[in-house]
């Protein structure tokens, strides 16, 4: 293998632009978190990464709030834009550049790219037919229009696209349609439109979105839209209107959705011109930098139809690769205000620490599309024994023993053993990486967890706290904790990307520089470390419970703005929440009594049914010996219903019964596991009966 160093990429990436009319709350942070640990990440490994992004500033919902607030909208967004970048860093998203769409450069390039498509004949003019609300004497955007979905017959829909099957259609052709600025039934009225002519672009789109641009699940679904022809795209508006407006147009403004994606490339070319990048370079059509664009699947026809038509008309590059994530759900329900779980993001910083949320973040992500769910029990759970129990652990039960001992000094030789167990940790390195690579998160935060296991099954085994209590033992004792403090700096550069002010503090107690991906190739021998701080304490759930009743109690000091949303009051300061000390059990301990109430069975699946109800549960007839019980179990995402039938698992059968909506539960069903596909039922070996005892 060559030890030559690769070339550096050069790459591009942009998270979507956030709408500057509302706060950022938790479900928005999945992308810029999900962006920022990749960002981060291509940097370790010396990578040119440039992550950009902006306030999308334009719009009429922006025109209509300045106006109920009675302040102009460069002042509504000027606000908005100073809020969200104090959200984004409180959560330590780091931007290379922050930009707004109501800026010179993105004029000036949404003008240049408008008159290079009309050049090019790929701009018409129509007469349409458009909603106009006869209260307030206007014309109605899509989204200020709201009825039935004309192809799915779902209700309560906007009129640019249905959230529920993915249609795009007219405003004219809802059914039912009512302004959701008034509440009038709006009035068609005829006026002169411009259109981008998307159908002229509908072989190259063809082949571009099976390029390898995009996921699977994505291509195939514009696959559907293909086939069924595209239209030409609306991208004028009449006044009034916050926007820019048409050159050579009177009262035509171009529609937020022309200009905002070419935000991203006004945000670089701002950085550009303060940094000296070439923006050519990155940007020309035959570019070999690369392009990646991070969004939520509900706006993919626009960066995957709309977008690279655009570029392609006006002679830019694509994509090199457009990445759409699911929905947020939190304890398995949308985020709901009375419930307290539509949380914002500076609710959520009053009260908790922002590397536990990426890091749960991070689990739970993978390279597909779907949703991921915010189990606040499961978040904390999950923090106390993965970062508190397992990583942190390390460093906190071996750093003491090397300032008492040691006078803060790492050891200068290894035995064969030692060298061994650190380089199969840095085996796992590019396997890691790779998994960073292709955004398949989860499973790295399983690998690094399983080195952590690893880690701390050693230092079980070799017991430091035994050997520094034993005469002639101080040899094996300094190699011991080395090797250990070793493995922990492993473990967290592993996982800078994700806790990066974590990875800080940690490099501070090592007395070591911000580190790149491969500097752990080479140990640390005799090295001076600093005194042990704690770096993350152990989450409990009361914080996670005030943060709860305060975005409840939110809801009776937010307002109603034109378009629906609401405003956030302002919150206090960010603080950490000191809990409890650091600890080195992975879990909260519990007697020999409480344990030997629990009465493990094995059951027999005679019968399992989906649930259609539900997203997550499946309906098990188990036959326990003496009975047979009813139980609902979570674990949908893993199994096929028939595929149960038979088979032998383990129960809780003596778990008191629970009252669902679909019905008693009368146990439960024991499963291990991550979650989604990756969740096993625990399955006894042949021999075992239903109802038989396990001991």
């Amino acid at each position: 293998m060559s030890d030559i160093a690769p070339t550096p990429r050069k790459i591009l990436i942009t998270s979507a632009l956030p709408y500057a009319n509302g706060p950022i709350h938790l479900g928005h942070l999945v992308e810029y978190i999900q962006t920022d640990i990749w960002s981060r990440f291509q940097k370790m490994r010396g990578n040119t990464c440039t992550y950009v992004c902006a306030d999308d500033a334009h719009g009429t919902p922006i025109m209509l709030r300045a106006q109920a607030e009675g302040i102009t909208p460069e002042t509504l967004i000027a606000k908005s834009s100073e809020e969200h970048q104090a959200d984004f860093a409180g959560f330590n998203v780091k931007f290379d550049h922050y930009h707004s769409t109501n800026s010179i450069e993105n004029k000036e390039l949404v003008e240049h790219i408008y008159l290079r498509l009309k050049e090019k004949g790929y701009i018409s003019r129509k007469t349409i037919s458009q909603f106009y609300d006869p209260e307030k004497e206007m014309f109605l955007p899509d989204r200020f229009i709201k009825g039935t979905c004309p192809k799915c017959k779902v209700e309560d829909q906007y009129g640019d696209n249905c959230e529920v099957c993915g249609a795009t259609y007219s405003p004219t052709d809802l059914i039912d349609p009512k302004s959701a600025v008034s509440g009038a039934t709006p009035i068609e009225k005829d006026t002169d439109h411009l259109f981008f002519e998307l159908s002229q672009f509908e072989e190259m789109l063809k082949t571009w979105t099976r390029e390898g641009h995009l996921q699977e699940q994505i291509a195939n679904k514009l696959d559907e839209w293909l086939e069924s022809g595209l239209r030409g795209w609306d991208i004028s508006r009449d006044a009034p209107y916050f926007g820019f407006e048409i050159p050579g147009e009177t009262g035509k403004f171009f529609y937020v959705w022309l200009d905002a994606p070419i935000g991203y490339m006004s945000s670089f070319k701002a950085y550009c011109d303060k940094t000296g990048f070439d923006f050519d370079e990155y940007w020309k059509e035959d570019s070999t930098a690369e392009l990646y664009h991070f969004i939520g699947k509900d706006i993919i026809n626009f960066h995957a139809l709309f977008w690279p038509a655009m570029l392609s008309g006006a002679n830019y590059r694509t994509p090199t690769a457009v990445f759409a994530h699911g929905f947020l759900t939190v304890d398995g329900q949308k985020m709901s205000k009375s419930r307290g779980t539509f949380i914002m993001a500076k609710t959520y910083l009053d009260h908790l620490n922002p590397e536990y949320l990426r890091y749960y973040y991070a689990a739970k992500l993978t390279s597909r599309i779907d949703d991921i769910d915010l189990n606040l029990e499961d978040f904390a759970q999950r923090v106390n024994s993965d970062l508190v129990g397992k990583v942190v652990n390390i460093a906190s039960r071996s750093a003491g023993f090397v300032m008492k001992k040691f006078d803060g000094k790492l050891n200068d030789k290894w035995t064969p053993e030692s060298t061994a167990l650190y380089q199969s940790f840095i085996d796992k390195s590019e396997e890691i990486a790779g998994l960073y690579e292709s955004r398949d998160y989860g499973h790295a935060m399983r690998e690094i967890m399983a080195l952590a296991d690893k880690a701390n099954e050693y230092i079980a085994e070799a017991a430091p706290w035994v050997l520094a209590k034993t005469e002639g033992k101080e040899a094996e004792l300094h190699e011991c904790v080395s090797i250990s403090l070793n493995l922990f700096r492993v473990l967290m550069s592993y996982l800078t990307p994700v806790l990066p002010v974590t990875a800080e503090k940690s490099n501070d107690f090592l007395n070591l520089p911000h580190g790149q991906w491969n500097d752990i190739k080479t140990p640390l021998m005799n090295h001076e470390i600093s005194k042990f701080k704690a770096l993350l304490t152990r989450l409990e759930m009361e914080p996670i419970q005030k943060m709860v009743d305060a975005s409840a109690s939110s809801l009776n000091t937010t307002s109603t703005v034109p378009d629906g949303k609401k405003g956030d009051k302002k919150s206090k300061p960010a603080k950490e929440v000191v809990e409890k000390p650091e600890f080195d059990a992975l879990a909260e301990e519990i007697s020999i009594d409480d344990f030997a109430k629990i009465d493990l069975r094995i059951a027999k699946i005679i019968n399992a049914e989906a649930v259609p109800e539900a997203k997550k549960l499946l309906k098990l007839t188990l036959d326990i010996g003496f009975e047979q019980r009813q139980v609902f179990a979570g674990i949908k995402s893993a199994y096929e219903p028939e595929a149960l039938i038979g088979k032998l698992t383990v129960m809780v059968a003596n778990l008191a019964p629970r009252k669902m909506r679909f019905g008693m539960s009368e146990g439960m069903v024991l499963a291990a596991g991550p979650g989604g596909s990756d969740l096993y039922i625990l399955s006894p070996d042949d021999g075992a009966t239903p109802g038989m005892r396990v001991k």
